[in-house]
C-alpha cells in the first residue's frame, strides 16, 4: 500500500497555502491527488499563541518551529513545511532540511494609505511592524517616524493598517503573492530601499533524516538555485549568531553561474548601519556567507550584539 505522508504546518491561511503546495509536489512525483498522497496536519505554535509582544521578547524564531519539529521526532508527521525565515540556523538532531521550493518574491511590500513610499510618508508619520530589521531600515532612513508593534498573520495585519493602528506597514512580497493579496502593496520596496530578511520567500520542507523515502520524494522538487541563494544567506547568518533580537538583512541573487551577496546589519534604532557584499561563483555560496558574516562581525566589534 502506498504510504500517505502526514505534513505538518501552522495553521493560519498562508502557512496552509504553502503546504498545499508542498502536497502538490509529493503528488505529482508519486502520481496521486494531493489529497491521496498527503494528509495536512496543523499545529498551533508559541508564535502563533503570543500575538502582543515582539519575538525578540519571548525567545526569537523557535517559537514558530518547536511543536512541528516535536511531531516530526516522535512520529507524527513526516514532513514539516516552514518559512525560511523564521528558521533558527542550527536544526535538532536527526531532522534536515534538504528541499527548498522555488523562492518567491524576497521583497517588501509597502502598505499604506498616506503615502506612495516610506519617503512620501507624513512627518512623524506611525509605522506598524514587529519586526526589528524593518524597523531599523525604516529610523536608519526616517528617524522622525514612530515605529509600533504589529504582529499577527497577513489578514490581521492589514486589519490593523484598515483600523488606523499605524499610517504604514511592510509585509512580505512572498506572502501577498502566495494569498493573491499582491494588490494589497501600495510598492514593492527595492533592496536598495528595505534589504530582505535571511531566506525571505523560501519555503523548506524538513523530514528525518532517517526517512529515505521522504528524501527521495523531496529530492525530485527542491530547486537547486533558490537552496544555494538560501544556503549562503542561512550561512552568514549563522556566523553573526542571528535571532529576532538581532536586526540582519541579507540578500543572494544568481545569474548563471555567478552570485551576488549583499548583507546589512543594524542597532535597532537605525543609527548604527554596516554593510557588505560579495560576488562568487554560485557553487561556493556558504563560503560566500561565511566570509560576509565574519566580516560584519568584525566590523561590528565586540559590543555590538551584546548591545543589541
Amino acid at each position: 500500500m502506498q504510504r500517505r505522508f502526514r505534513i505538518g504546518t501552522r495553521g493560519s491561511k498562508l502557512a496552509l497555502i504553502q503546504a498545499h503546495m508542498v502536497a502538490d509536489h509529493v503528488g505529482r512525483v508519486l502520481g496521486l491527488a494531493a489529497d491521496v498522497a498527503c494528509e495536512i496536519v496543523t499545529f498551533k505554535t508559541q508564535g502563533d499563541i503570543e500575538q502582543v509582544r515582539n519575538l525578540s521578547e519571548i525567545g526569537g524564531k523557535g517559537l514558530f518551529t518547536f511543536e512541528l519539529e516535536e511531531a516530526l521526532h516522535n512520529g507524527g508527521i513526516d514532513l514539516a513545511v516552514h518559512s525560511m525565515k523564521d528558521m533558527p540556523t542550527v536544526l535538532p538532531d536527526g531532522l534536515v532540511i534538504d528541499c527548498i521550493l522555488e523562492r518567491e518574491d524576497p521583497r517588501d511590500a509597502f502598505i499604506s494609505t498616506k503615502g506612495a513610499s516610506l519617503a512620501e510618508l507624513p512627518r512623524n508619520a506611525v509605522v506598524g511592524t514587529s519586526s526589528l530589521r524593518r524597523g531599523a531600515q525604516v529610523l536608519s532612513k526616517r528617524p522622525d517616524v514612530t515605529i509600533v508593534p504589529f504582529r499577527g498573520n497577513v489578514e490581521t495585519r492589514l486589519r490593523k493598517l484598515a483600523d488606523g493602528v499605524a499610517d504604514a506597514t511592510m509585509l512580505a512580497m512572498a506572502g501577498l503573492v502566495r494569498m493573491e493579496l499582491e494588490d494589497r502593496a501600495t510598492a514593492p520596496l527595492s533592496p536598495d530601499e528595505m534589504l530582505p530578511a535571511v531566506a525571505q520567500g523560501a519555503i523548506g520542507v524538513e523530514r528525518r533524516t532517517s526517512d529515505d523515502e521522504a528524501a527521495r520524494i523531496l529530492a525530485h522538487f527542491h530547486h537547486a538555485e533558490s537552496g544555494l541563494r538560501v544556503a549562503a544567506e542561512r550561512a552568514l547568518l549563522k556566523v553573526l549568531d542571528g535571532s529576532c533580537r538581532t536586526p540582519i538583512a541579507a540578500l543572494a541573487e544568481i545569474s548563471g553561474k555567478r552570485m551576488s551577496l549583499r548583507a546589512m546589519i543594524l542597532t535597532p534604532d537605525g543609527k548604527e548601519v554596516i554593510e557588505t557584499s560579495r560576488d562568487g561563483l554560485a557553487s561556493d555560496a556558504v563560503a560566500m556567507g561565511v566570509d560576509a558574516g565574519g566580516e560584519l562581525k568584525s566590523r561590528a566589534g565586540p559590543h555590538f550584539f551584546t548591545s543589541v
